[in-house]
């Protein structure tokens, strides 16, 4: 069980925010694993970003992020209203 009370297989609750890093990645025509080398950060966590499986993304990373793929934080995180 995590510090929430909630076991790991629970899943998140549903967020109108989504995250554009797959056709970011595809516009630019790079994958994970340049992300992962350039940003410093794991294929992994990069994987659970770009397919809505985080709660929260640090200022660090998100700025690590826009500058390895030239993009603005709106580029890369849309709120969707109809969700």
């Amino acid at each position: 069980m995590s510090r929430d009370g909630k076991t790991k297989s629970e899943p998140l609750a549903p967020t109108r925010i989504r995250c554009a890093l797959g056709s970011l990645l595809e516009e630019r025509g790079m994958t994970l694993t340049q992300l992962s080398e350039r940003v410093g950060v794991s294929v992994t966590n990069l994987s659970l970003l770009k397919n809505n499986h985080v709660r929260a993304i640090r200022y660090s990373t998100l700025e690590a992020i826009c500058d390895a793929l030239d993009c603005q934080p709106g580029d890369l995180l849309r709120f969707h209203r109809n969700l």
